[in-house]
């Protein structure tokens, strides 16, 4: 049963937006904190962007500025607006609670830089 389901990845160039969304089921959204990770190759899965139930947000320093989350509670979805990307953005983005739960991984949505 798939439960987070990412979209919105594509090829831009430096300097470009994309907006990634992410739908889940109100099992794991409803009352719950959520968060953007990414994972480039190589390295490790960490958390870009988060948004409690009440819409707090918080962000690592190298996105803040220039991504965006937000969520629709009505909706169950989760979203990160992505602004003045730039090459070393380049990762799989991923949706998960926050902090995440290893078995709501889903598979990610690719997105590429170019310089």
């Amino acid at each position: 049963q798939v439960q987070l389901v990412e979209s919105g990845g594509g090829l831009v160039q430096a300097g470009g937006s994309l907006r990634l969304s992410c739908a889940a089921s109100e099992r794991i959204f409803s009352s719950s904190a959520m968060g953007w990770f990414r994972q480039a190759p190589g390295k490790e899965r960490t958390l870009v962007a988060a948004i409690s139930w009440s819409s707090s947000t918080y962000y690592v320093d190298s996105v803040k500025g220039r991504f965006t989350i937000s969520r629709d509670n009505a909706k169950n979805t989760v979203y990160l607006q992505m602004n003045s990307l730039k090459p070393e953005d380049t990762a799989v983005y991923y949706c998960n609670k926050d902090p995440s739960d290893p078995k709501y991984w889903g598979q990610g949505t690719q997105v590429t830089v170019s310089s």
